[in-house]
């Protein structure tokens, strides 16, 4: 998707969102007659029939609002920070850039044209250097701009953001597999498929995640197989679950993440032999089917929720897509814990 194309796509979710918003669900949208639409009538159907964009729509409109505040926080630091030195905000950020500005040497451009070859289509070196030193000495610049108004921020007054992000509702059930306390302050629900990579990816950040939040952080698992692209997913979802009777899900699980290319039928029973589990037991479970029903609810509530890729997890409710890093995570649960400690 071009950049063009992204921010005109961009600017339609905002106007969809931004309406959306602007009347409260019991508004009336449009009459037909006798027959009356409200906003809620309206944001009911779109979330059956496009879930997805709907999301998408309501995080692009809070997205574009977070970083107008930042926008508007920084100005005002930056202003502040200017009278207070006697000098015009435009000087005072230029002086400080070019203070913490770091110099872009020629091993700096020689690294980039070498990691980002392809992109150069075949152009020698010497014709892509100051197009490519220049690029770097912008992106020092931008990096400058950001430490300047990160170090205003923490000397300054503290933001209390009050602006609420969307989120939705997921159902947990008892027979979930959790790993955390029920009290925990944040619970992550995570859409997950065994044969993804992006979701083995994410596997190591959910483990530092735990490891750092403790009891704080409750981490619950739904299957979400896409067993067109991953065959062999619905079947090692089945299995977790038949090691589960067991009382080794989480050890089956980590396990199959850590041997993604081994998980066809012969594979898994490998795997339940490495991780204890009675052989004929296993093998009659999987052979029984019976938990393929359970595997399928996942997906089929991942689908309610507009969920059409994995990995995909839900932050007390607030959707985050994609294997981001531990960093990306925890901003959002430190939000999060900061919403409801404050």
């Amino acid at each position: 998707m071009t950049a063009a194309v992204r921010a005109t796509l961009c600017a339609v979710l905002l106007g969809l969102a931004t309406a959306a918003t602007a009347q409260s669900g019991g508004d009336v949208a449009a009459r037909m007659g006798d027959r009356v639409f409200t906003v809620k009538d309206l944001d009911e159907a779109w979330k059956a029939y496009d879930a997805k964009s709907r999301a998408e729509a309501e995080q692009a409109l809070y997205d574009g609002r977070r970083d107008a505040l930042n926008r508007l926080v920084a100005k005002l630091l930056v202003e502040q920070a200017a009278k207070a030195k006697g000098s015009d905000p435009d000087r005072y950020m230029k002086e400080e850039v070019a203070r913490r500005r770091q110099p872009v040497s020629d091993a700096d451009v020689s690294a980039f044209f070498k990691a980002n070859a392809q992109q150069m289509r075949g152009r020698p070196f010497e014709e892509m250097a100051p197009s490519i030193r220049a690029f770097l000495e912008e992106r020092q610049a931008d990096v400058a701009r950001d430490a300047v108004v990160a170090d205003l921020r923490k000397a300054g007054t503290p933001v209390k953001l009050q602006l609420e992000p969307p989120r939705v509702q997921v159902a947990i059930t008892s027979q979930d597999p959790v790993r955390g306390p029920g009290t925990a302050l944040v619970t992550l629900v995570e859409f997950s498929d065994y044969q993804c990579p992006f979701c083995g990816r994410v596997i190591p950040t959910l483990k530092r995640l735990r490891d750092t939040y403790g009891e704080r952080l409750r981490i619950v698992w739904k299957d979400y197989p896409l067993s067109d692209i991953h065959p062999q997913a619905q079947k090692a979802a089945e299995a977790a679950w038949c090691a589960g009777e067991q009382g080794k899900y989480w050890e089956f699980h980590d396990r199959l993440f850590a041997n993604q290319a081994t998980l066809g039928m012969d594979g898994l029973k490998q795997h339940a032999t490495a991780v204890g589990l009675e052989p004929i037991g296993f093998t009659s479970c999987m052979e029984s089917g019976r938990y393929a029903t359970r595997v399928k609810d996942g997906a089929e509530l991942g689908r309610d929720l507009g969920v059409d890729s994995t990995p995909t997890a839900f932050i007390n409710g607030r959707r985050l897509t994609g294997a981001h890093p531990y960093e990306v995570f925890a901003e959002v649960i430190d939000d999060e814990l900061a919403r409801l400690t404050k």
